[in-house]
């Protein structure tokens, strides 16, 4: 068998399959791209191969606002500032990697939209600090948002990582802390059972008083959607960890291209095409008798696909339940 790792190999391949060069597949080469696209994401959305767990690492930033002047750092932590024309309101922010620097100014809780050249002023603060904002100032991140963007090769999404919030360090007083340093000294001389049976009974405790962090995610949106208190739950600048199914890429990982059951698919797929061009001239006879039966090879080529399609999604190895 033909070893396949571009995408252009593998057009060639279904070609020949098809009796090219001898024949002369009646089909536009814009048709071959489409149906090579369409045999992509099939095989993605249904061969086990076609996805890999993936861990996806996401900042959660603050929204910005961009200013003319470079007096972003004299805006103190937790002023709110309000849009003199707009009246637009947020408060300034920080984050754990960055604070607001030149005309960079980072904001949270924004309500209502900034625009363009106006004047900005704290509320409730002496002296009152004012700037003037840039073209287009206003940039709204995951924190007003309350959504991670994700790009297009996310299919699913199976679990996210519990949030840090804000504490980062355990406390002497918490019961993971006392079970650990009353109990569990010198696991060489302690039995691994009760280690194993602490740790279960703090799991069940964690996840009848915290739960795991809900979502909701739908691949046509490239938007996951944490249900959590934005406000309580993550830090402005923190990290959140997606557990995913991710589409191969296959600029990335050629040898997708050499998939056996997907140089079949593409082969049945251009045959479809073909056959689909050819009805328009069903009965006509060509010179030495030979009539054109496009009609034959188009259902020939539905019945290989529906064998095809059947194969995969009936009796490949099923893949843990994901949202997407």
């Amino acid at each position: 068998m033909a070893i396949v790792n571009t995408r252009q190999g593998l057009k060639e391949y279904a070609l020949r399959n098809l009796g090219a060069p001898v024949l002369e597949i009646n089909v536009d080469d814009d048709q071959l791209e489409d149906r090579i696209d369409e045999a992509l994401e099939y095989w993605r959305l249904y061969h086990h191969e076609g996805v890999e767990k993936f861990y996806l690492k996401h900042q959660l930033k603050a929204s910005t606002l961009t200013l003319v002047d470079a007096i972003a750092d004299t805006f103190e932590f937790n002023n709110v500032i309000v849009g003199q024309t707009s009246g637009a309101r947020a408060m300034v922010a920080t984050q754990i990697d960055k604070k607001s620097s030149g005309t960079e100014l980072l904001i949270k809780q924004v309500e209502g939209t900034f625009v363009s050249g106006e004047t900005i002023v704290t509320e409730g603060v002496v002296p009152v600090l004012s700037a003037i904002l840039a073209q287009n100032p206003l940039t709204l991140n995951e924190l007003d948002n309350k959504y991670i963007e994700v790009d297009d090769w996310i299919y699913g999404v199976t679990r996210m990582l519990p949030f840090a919030g804000t504490q980062t360090s355990k406390s002497i007083f918490d019961l993971q802390y006392q079970l650990r340093l009353n109990d569990l000294y010198d696991l060489t001389s302690t039995s691994i059972i009760y280690y194993k049976q602490v740790m279960s009974h703090l799991s069940l405790l964690d996840l009848e008083l915290n739960g795991k962090p809900m979502f909701r995610f739908n691949r046509l949106q490239n938007r996951l959607y944490p249900d959590i208190n934005w406000e309580v739950d993550v830090l402005p600048g923190g990290y959140v960890v997606i557990e995913c199914y991710r589409a191969l890429n296959p600029a990335e990982f050629p040898k997708v291209y050499n998939e056996p059951w997907l140089k079949h698919y593409v082969t049945a797929l251009f045959k479809r095409s073909w056959g689909t061009n050819l009805k328009k001239f069903q009965g006509v006879q060509l010179p030495g008798g030979v009539t054109i039966d496009g009609q034959g090879l188009y259902q020939e080529s539905i019945q290989e696909i529906k064998e095809l399609e059947d194969e995969l999604i009936n009796k490949q190895a099923p893949l843990e339940f994901f949202l997407g």
